[in-house]
């Protein structure tokens, strides 16, 4: 079966460029918008060798799973833009829900999907999936933004410094192209309830209502800084909040969250 477009995304104007292999999708749609391509249109393939997560960790995606990069070339500050990763998060959470739910019906496994600050999509726990936004400016008042979003579907890495899960290991059969089809689907969906930034409050309730552990006790590396507390909530900029022991709100905007039990954590 070949990568395609879902009809919602067409009816919405997305464009499709699928390779059999690429280097990465992220920096493929960067280059094509300095070339000039104004989108919207997503790069996609099966086998990326030379992708790349946040903190410019490798994001390796082996034959058989999913990469997938939409090119978005917008008239919003940077940090609007960069509160598209949320709305990313909730396409593949809800493109996750659709595939799983059918492979359910042919036997599949009940896997439960959370979303995880900032941007990872949590599958019974473990690191299913990976975003990173990229943006430049392309021309005056034009910011190309492309989110790029990696799936283990068939197999996952093993030295990752979070426990990581492939959708066949935990029992859901299912290809990156009906995957792909159901994540532009949803992101069709999604990013017009972000409205170049005006819908983000509603984008946030959605995405606290799928949050992993939220209320519960977190420990966040941010630089060479440890900020320990209370999983509090986002904020209407997307920065995460900790509720310390002595009561401070910390907003954290950037930053590795690794969950703690309650006893570690002297919570009550």
């Amino acid at each position: 079966m070949a990568l395609q477009l879902g009809p919602k995304a067409r009816a919405a104007g997305y464009r499709l460029a699928a390779f059999d292999a690429i280097g990465s999708t992220n920096s493929e749609a960067l280059a094509q918008a300095r070339a000039g391509e104004a989108g919207p249109m997503w790069f996609v393939t099966t086998e990326q060798t030379a992708g790349r997560g946040r903190r410019q960790r490798a994001w390796i995606a082996p034959r058989g799973n999913l990469a997938a990069t939409v090119l978005e070339v917008l008239r919003v500050p940077p940090g609007v833009a960069a509160t598209l990763s949320f709305a990313a998060g909730l396409a593949l959470e809800r493109a996750l829900q659709q595939v799983s739910l059918e492979a359910r019906a042919r036997g599949g496994a009940d896997v439960d999907f959370r979303l995880k600050w900032p941007n990872d999509v949590l599958a019974d726990g473990k690191k299913l999936t990976g975003i990173l936004l990229e943006a430049e400016s392309v021309g005056p008042d034009r910011l190309a933004v492309v989110i790029g979003m990696g799936t283990n579907v068939v197999a996952a890495p093993d030295d990752t410094p979070y426990p990581a899960a492939s959708l066949r290991g935990l029992g859901i059969e299912v290809g990156a192209e009906d995957l792909f089809a159901a994540l532009s689907d949803a992101w069709a969906e999604v990013r017009g309830i972000w409205d170049e930034g005006r819908g983000f409050g509603e984008i946030r309730k959605q995405w606290l209502a799928r949050a992993a552990r939220l209320g519960e006790p977190v420990s966040i590396q941010s630089g060479s800084t440890t900020i320990d507390g209370i999983f509090d909530t986002i904020d209407e900029t997307g920065c995460l909040i900790v509720r310390t022991s002595d009561g401070r709100r910390v907003p954290v905007s950037a930053g590795d969250v690794y969950f703690r039990t309650a006893a570690s954590a002297g919570a009550k």
